[in-house]
């Protein structure tokens, strides 16, 4: 994502612009970020991890939401999460009901544009989330799910699957995703994932 060139907003001048954009932006401490349009690829992992965890939580007081759905990591930062699931009752910031304060879990599926801000900074900010028990990292250019989860004291254990024959396990949600269902349809880029980040000759 890109900061656009404009005045520092506060969060309420933020909400208000944001409710009536065409396009999403995030928002940190007084700045808008416009967010990049998504690949082909970004939009069926996104539809095939949202269906898996769905139809796991079928039977179960959870909820699964995609981008659309806003989430208020704090006062000062707003962010769009691929994948959001809430279990229990949802609790919003306001009566518009569109802004988020108590995921259970959240899945960014990987750009290049993106990887180092979700790896990094977004998820330092996530951490901060109380509800928050499990991010999960999803590769576009191989078949690799990356599962953090929270432990006693602040600490985070990190967990991983790969190929297609693996299976990953979202314990705050007591269910299990085959890597195959994951990436199902997908077409991953010939040569490995270097060659999804290689600039073109």
């Amino acid at each position: 994502m890109s900061a656009q060139s404009q005045p520092r907003l506060t969060p309420e001048q933020y909400l208000e612009s944001e409710r009536a954009a065409e396009f999403r932006s995030e928002y940190y401490c007084g700045q808008i970020y416009a967010m990049a349009g998504g690949s082909y690829q970004h939009f069926q992992i996104i539809g095939n991890v949202s269906g898996e965890v769905h139809t796991a939580l079928k039977k179960r007081p959870c909820s699964v939401g995609s981008s659309d759905l806003r989430l208020r990591v704090s006062p000062q930062n707003y962010t769009y999460p691929d994948v959001v699931v809430i279990c229990g009752d949802p609790r919003f910031a306001d009566d518009q009901k569109d802004t988020l304060l108590n995921p259970t879990l959240i899945v960014e599926v990987l750009s290049p544009s993106t990887e180092a801000y979700d790896r990094g900074f977004k998820f330092a900010q996530y951490r901060t989330v109380e509800s928050l028990e499990e991010y999960v990292l999803v590769a576009q250019a191989e078949p690799r799910v990356e599962d953090f989860r929270r432990q006693s004291g602040g600490h985070w254990l990190l967990s991983e699957a790969f190929g297609l024959e693996s299976v990953c396990r979202f314990d705050s949600l007591d269910c299990t995703l085959a890597l195959a269902d994951i990436y199902d349809k997908v077409t991953f880029p010939p040569g490995g994932p270097i060659a999804a980040i290689r600039p073109a000759n």
